[in-house]
């Protein structure tokens, strides 16, 4: 163990300090807290220097993986390269400095911002408005169903209480169905990997409110009848809802709202290159066709004919989904980024992540299972590897590929397949990152063969080995003392 890999309590020592502050010059009684205010007992934290704070937090952040330090093809969760330009748009002072509660007259820069990120997305997805009031990808869910929800029962049709969701989607999907309060009917999908519309059609009838999709699907796979689809679900008078976490691959190229969608939320952290949050802040903008405009959640935003911008609501909102207006730190980045592609660049992503992803899958198609041969999108599926002789699992290959130096990608989901392995590459990797993934991957393929136990036993190079994950997470050890006495 090197010195600094010890923790910061270890490197505790009675009444050293790391900082010397002066002593207040105000009335003492100022300077006090209340009693009630106070603790019982002191807090027990290290007494450490400020040196020996600062290289803990350095080192600790040594041993993070992030997308800045290495390929994270995560499946599902489009972890691509968050542009540096974006951080300093976001750090303008301007912007930074603002209060929340500032009267609409003194931001009206924010609120164009807010305007132009609105049409912006719009112009990308094919819808008429957004709100950026929601604060995630579920939280965008969320608000989509409860409009979907208000929809309904603004004209008086109570009975639509049921939303569809493939077998392949996302597990949000099902979740934030539930807490609207809405029951989930699930389509099945066909051996290919799409919804089947044979399980589809007898599912459509007047309790239906709407369907959930994502395309293209889990799979990584476009659900080519899609718009045979969106026509049978409004036949029977139910709305359709687009999960834009599968967004990236279709950028500039295919617009959800021509394809029949009537509501779509969007993670800005996978799309559009704002941080994946570690829990957040992160931002889940709700768009809707021109019909469930007025249904958006308040407040909103509105450009008045003589160019300013106010503040306003409307009684036939879904509510309010948000404190104020969002996250507008996370909204700046995704602002920062569609300008600086343009109309031009933007056209590039889709087609990008589209042929990365089809050139591992290629390259890699012989030494791991591939259950749907076909050209995928922005992501696929494969199903363990093609030789399971030695019983080496997804779980196996996932933690030695870290002592390779790349992050895992998702494994075991989608649920389809027992042994998942889903890789997205997305468009900011090189064709040299690609090879040397597809590389280590072979290679670990063959060491599955030759030398099992090397799986078993990974990872063999992290700060941290392999886990017992289910204990961890049903009795995680909290804090230091805990961790001394075990």
């Amino acid at each position: 163990m090197k010195y600094y890999d010890k923790l910061i309590f270890e490197l505790s020592k009675e009444g050293r300090q790391g900082f010397s502050l002066p002593q207040n010059s105000w009335n003492h009684h100022l300077e006090e807290l209340p009693d009630m205010l106070k603790r019982e007992k002191k807090a027990a934290l290290p007494e450490v220097s400020e040196l020996d704070v600062v290289r803990h937090y350095t080192n600790l952040s040594n041993m993070n993986f992030g997308v800045d330090t290495g390929f994270y093809p995560l499946g599902s969760c489009t972890m691509k390269y968050n542009p540096k330009i974006n951080e300093e748009i976001a750090a303008l002072p301007g912007f930074r400095n603002l209060h929340p509660l500032q009267p609409a007259s003194t931001v009206q820069g924010v609120l164009q911002l807010y305007d132009e990120l609105d049409r912006a997305l719009s112009a990308i997805t094919g819808m008429s408005k957004f709100t950026l009031n929601p604060f995630a990808g579920a939280h965008g869910e969320l608000t989509g169903l409860m409009i979907m929800r208000q929809y309904h029962m603004q004209r008086g049709d109570w009975k639509r209480t049921k939303v569809i969701v493939p077998d392949s989607a996302h597990g949000t999907n099902p979740a934030s169905a539930a807490v609207c309060g809405l029951e989930v009917v699930e389509v099945k999908s066909t051996p290919q990997g799409t919804i089947d519309v044979d399980d589809l059609r007898p599912l459509l009838d007047d309790t239906i409110a709407g369907i959930m999709m994502t395309n293209p699907n889990t799979l990584g796979l476009f659900e080519t009848r899609i718009l045979e689809i969106a026509e049978m679900v409004h036949a029977c008078g139910g709305l359709l809802y687009y999960d834009g976490a599968n967004m990236n691959p279709l950028l500039g190229v295919v617009r959800p709202g021509d394809m029949g969608f009537d509501i779509l939320h969007l993670n800005l952290h996978k799309t559009f290159s704002t941080p994946h949050g570690g829990g957040g802040p992160g931002a889940g903008p709700v768009g809707v066709a021109a019909h469930l405009a007025e249904y958006l959640p308040n407040p909103k935003v509105i450009r008045q004919a003589d160019g300013t911008y106010t503040v306003t609501g409307n009684e036939t909102a879904a509510g309010r989904i948000s404190g104020f207006m969002g996250n507008f730190g996370v909204l700046m980045r995704a602002y920062a980024y569609i300008l600086r592609l343009g109309r031009q660049n933007v056209r590039m992503a889709g087609p990008l992540a589209t042929l990365n992803a089809n050139y591992i899958k290629e390259e890699l198609k012989d030494c791991y299972k591939l259950p749907i041969d076909t050209c995928c999108k922005h992501e696929f599926v494969f199903d363990g590897l093609a030789d399971q002789s030695t019983g080496i699992t997804t779980l196996d290959v996932a933690k030695r590929l870290l002592d390779y130096g790349f992050h895992a990608p998702t494994i075991y989901f989608p649920l389809l397949f027992h042994q998942a392995i889903m890789i997205e590459p997305t468009e900011t990797e090189s064709k040299e990152t690609l090879d040397g993934f597809i590389s280590i991957m072979r290679h670990i393929a063959q060491e599955a063969i030759e030398h099992p136990e090397e799986l078993r036993t990974a990872p063999h190079l992290t700060p941290v080995r392999r886990l017992d994950e289910t204990t961890a997470a049903k009795q995680p050890v909290l804090c230091y003392a805990d961790l001394a006495r075990s």
